[in-house]
């Protein structure tokens, strides 16, 4: 309850230090790098990463993928014609540099745009990726990610992610109500992520897509933005032998995907950190002066978390 009253006020006092966003925010302008995501798994390119073209097809490294579908992928050369093949267990596709068309298990189709080479690579549009392996394949414009495979996210339940006991976070539990769950009980630990983790559920409760910094267009002030599929739900920054700043979401600049994910948005500075594990220190000033590359991890609160506390690097340190 104290927890909660704390979540409330830290609201309150968000709303007004920043003042009504009314849904104005902005990213950042320089537009995020295309991502391909195998069975919610970001894949890693070497070189060559996915692009979106000027017709607004997004073009894939065909090698990188197929190989990963278990797909072999053959070049060869007729003159001056650069064809390349790919071969799965049930699928046979040839193409042809420079044409929009491919053959697709024997018939021809015609994708309107054109296959490239690009820094050595060669570049398909996605939904040859998706018709040529027998694959789903979505374009997800939000987070100008290409999804491939199924959508069965990794879970910090998931044994891959170890259990930090909160004996070894001593150093960040100083505001020790920041580390129960919303029945009180102490966690047993804290299980740490990193961005390149995400997207990521949280136990079986919400998914954390992306984590972002962006600028509101009426106070030019820095937010941190959380692609959820929940709205509201509490940050908390995490400094070494400090207390918890705790960040209540900005609830007016909460921004609908309708995709059933959302725009949760959360000051970078604020007044809530004249709460110090439950007191309020009416004459601390030096909330002001705080800086989003202070803190070591940013906590992600969930109240369906009942065992552990997820925190995640700071992305922005």
């Amino acid at each position: 309850m104290k927890k909660l009253l704390l979540t409330v006020l830290a609201s309150i006092l968000t709303v007004s230090v920043i003042g009504s966003e009314n849904e104005a925010v902005a990213a950042a302008s320089t537009p995020k790098q295309v991502e391909v995501l195998l069975n919610t798994v970001k894949m890693k390119f070497p070189d060559a990463k996915p692009f979106q073209d000027g017709q607004g097809s997004v073009m894939v490294p065909i090698r990188f993928v197929s190989e990963a579908l278990g797909a072999k992928v053959t070049y060869s050369k007729e003159g001056k014609v650069s064809k390349v093949g790919m071969v799965s267990k049930d699928h046979n596709v040839d193409m042809t540099i420079g044409q929009t068309s491919a053959l697709v298990d024997g018939q021809k189709k015609d994708y309107g745009t054109q296959i490239i080479l690009k820094q050595n690579r060669t570049f398909v549009p996605l939904r040859l990726v998706s018709e040529g392996l027998g694959q789903k394949v979505e374009w997800d414009k939000i987070g100008r990610w290409v999804w491939i495979g199924n959508k069965d996210f990794r879970s910090t339940d998931d044994k891959a992610f170890k259990l930090t006991k909160l004996s070894d976070f001593k150093a960040y539990t100083k505001s020790d109500i920041y580390f129960k769950n919303i029945k009180g009980k102490t966690y047993s630990g804290v299980k740490i992520i990193k961005k390149s983790d995400l997207p990521i559920q949280l136990g079986d409760s919400q998914v954390i897509y992306s984590i972002d910094m962006i600028k509101s267009k009426v106070t030019g002030e820095n937010l941190v933005q959380i692609r959820s599929n929940h709205r509201g739900n509490p940050i908390a920054f995490l400094m070494k032998n400090n207390h918890v700043k705790g960040r209540g979401v900005i609830d007016v600049s909460f921004l609908n995907n309708g995709d059933k994910t959302g725009m949760n948005h959360y000051p970078v500075i604020s007044e809530s950190d004249k709460f110090q594990n439950g007191e309020y220190i009416s004459n601390y000033q030096d909330w002001m002066n705080f800086k989003i590359t202070q803190p070591d991890y940013i906590l992600l609160e969930d109240g369906d978390l009942e065992d552990y506390a997820v925190a995640i690097v700071n992305p922005f340190k």
